[in-house]
């Protein structure tokens, strides 16, 4: 029979083993907020408390005559966030002991602070990450059961400290440690002395971290440990920050088929005794094999099916400006003495990335194939695996740099020859709508046209943990002119963004089109999505002069 654990839970205010809205969105990344030990004896929850969490109100107007009101506690930067405990329930007997509060490290909570994850390592022993508000300085937790008091103890001695004096800790969130055996040392990534994301083996406290990888590259992903071996993966061969291998001291992956597939994800059997690669890489729709590499499937029909159809040509280089990546869909019968129009296509936000060596079919291999649109992606500073040089230029300053590398490697495309400068546009949804906003705003006089889908207008009106991870608090008088920006052009996140665009364009007199999807959520997923894409074709094509 089921037994009731909390009693205290209540709408918008009081949330027990799921997140509220910031923490499932900006910081779990999960829809639970709940762990169980290995063996199921204990359960391990964190409790969310919005109480004094400002609201967001917005109608919800489907069908009936009257809209429904949606109230949903939202911290935008600056404001009071959630207050956070993390208790564990024995659940062979739950009457008698009650949920147990594990104790916040004395460091984090003297301030404002965020749980981050939990990790149960045996059924006596929890591993949990915090991080202060300001999202700089991570404590890495490993607490014990104690039978004499019935309590959980965190030693100090246990603690890992994790500190950027460049930018946040972390990659976009912090990374969790993959424990080992002997149920005491782990491994973890993070950043080596000379800025680069690598793993480190801890065994006791961070003064005994060893570094396990090294060099101008990151490791991206612990897989597995074993009693043997280690996998992960990284983007160090051949110096490509978009590939994905996979290691067991030596990459599995790289050389397996080299011209195919650069970029592989895997999936481990319960005890390790098998895995399969996954490859997500250019023009290839996906292969799968286990432990000796024994193809299970192979997807050569559809692989020769595709032949038929006219795609793009993709090119991945190096620019010869800041060092910048791009990838570029070239029309399939591209002649380089014709001049073609040019779309950038921009996400640009803090630890992303668009150019890596995968395959997918979208709305840009459309616009190369059929409407013969040259289409690029370009990673500017800000984005992932290419060290915290390049990651943490952006911190405190959001919406500079990621605009100035749009435009630089622009106009390093038209030095190519064979774009049309009089046919250039740009386009992005979220992030990418507030890049493209901000680059059709800067008078660099490069773009024609742009979209921007979904974008924030003011990092004032967007959510705190993830504002203030790149931004630091509004009220710091170092910042504040990067949180209010100038902005162009539109369609739909949180409608007050769109609404304060629309105001100051018209405002400016500046001409301008829009459009909102009633009661999609910021992916517009559906017969919205058809018409957005549709809609947005016929803009380009207006822009660029293509008959319809």
């Amino acid at each position: 029979a089921p037994i009731k654990i909390t009693s205290d839970g209540k709408q918008n205010t009081i949330f027990n083993g799921i997140p509220d809205w910031v923490y499932e969105e900006e910081m779990l990344a999960t829809k639970y907020a709940l762990w169980w030990s290995p063996s199921g004896k204990y359960l391990a929850y964190v409790q969310f408390n919005d109480s004094d969490i400002p609201v967001i109100e917005y109608s919800y107007f489907g069908e009936d005559q009257y809209p429904r009101k949606i109230i949903i506690p939202y911290p935008k930067a600056g404001a009071k966030n959630p207050t956070i405990k993390v208790f564990i329930v024995d659940t062979t007997n739950t009457e008698a002991s009650g949920p147990k509060e594990v104790p916040v490290p004395a460091v984090i909570a003297s301030s404002d602070h965020y749980f981050t994850w939990l990790t149960w390592v045996t059924d006596s022993r929890i591993c949990v990450q915090w991080l202060k508000r300001i999202q700089n300085f991570s404590v890495l937790a490993i607490c014990d059961f104690k039978g004499d008091s019935n309590t959980w103890d965190c030693p100090e001695n246990q603690q890992h400290i994790e500190e950027s004096q460049t930018g946040w800790a972390g990659g976009f969130f912090v990374s969790t440690p993959y424990f080992t055996s002997d149920s005491s040392s782990y491994y973890k990534i993070f950043s080596d002395k000379n800025g680069y994301k690598h793993i480190h083996y801890i065994n006791g406290s961070v003064e005994n971290a060893i570094q396990i990888t090294r060099g101008k590259w990151e490791a991206i992903y612990i897989f597995r440990v074993t009693n043997d071996a280690l996998f992960y993966s990284s983007n160090e061969f051949e110096g490509y920050p978009g590939r994905r291998n996979i290691y067991k001291k030596q990459c599995i992956t790289c050389n397996l088929r080299k011209e195919r597939c650069q970029y592989y994800t895997a999936r481990f059997s319960e005890r390790s005794k098998y895995y399969a690669l996954i490859c997500y890489g250019m023009y290839s729709m996906g292969h799968f094999f286990y432990l000796e590499l024994r193809v299970l499937e192979d997807n050569w029909e559809l692989q020769s099916a595709l032949q038929e159809i006219k795609l793009p040509k993709e090119e991945i280089k190096k620019l010869e400006v800041d060092a910048l990546w791009y990838k570029m869909l070239l029309p399939p019968q591209f002649d380089r003495t014709k001049k073609y129009p040019l779309l950038i296509q921009v996400y640009g936000g803090p630890c992303s990335q668009n150019v890596k060596e995968t395959f997918s079919i979208s709305w840009i291999t459309y616009l190369a194939s059929k409407e013969e649109i040259i289409v690029a992606l370009v990673d500017g500073r800000g984005t992932a695996y290419q060290g915290d040089k390049i990651l943490h230029a952006v911190y405190r300053r959001l919406g500079v740099y990621e605009v100035e590398d749009q435009i630089s490697a622009v106009k390093k495309f038209i030095e190519m020859g064979f774009i049309d400068e009089k046919r250039i546009a740009i386009w992005g949804w979220s992030y990418g709508g507030y890049v493209t906003s901000l680059a059709l705003g800067s008078g660099s006089g490069v773009f024609k046209c742009g979209m921007a889908v979904a974008p924030v207008s003011s990092w004032e009106y967007y959510a705190s943990i993830y504002t203030e991870r790149f931004m630091g608090l509004p009220v710091e008088s170092d910042n504040l002119e990067h949180y209010k920006v100038r902005i162009l052009f539109l369609y739909n996140v949180h409608f007050q963004n769109s609404a304060q665009i629309a105001k100051a364009l018209v405002n400016a007199q500046v001409d301008f089109q829009a459009m909102w999807y009633t009661d999609q959520n910021h992916g517009i997923p559906g017969l919205s999505s058809k018409h957005l894409y549709t809609h947005m074709t016929h803009f380009l094509k207006q822009c660029f002069s293509l008959s319809e």
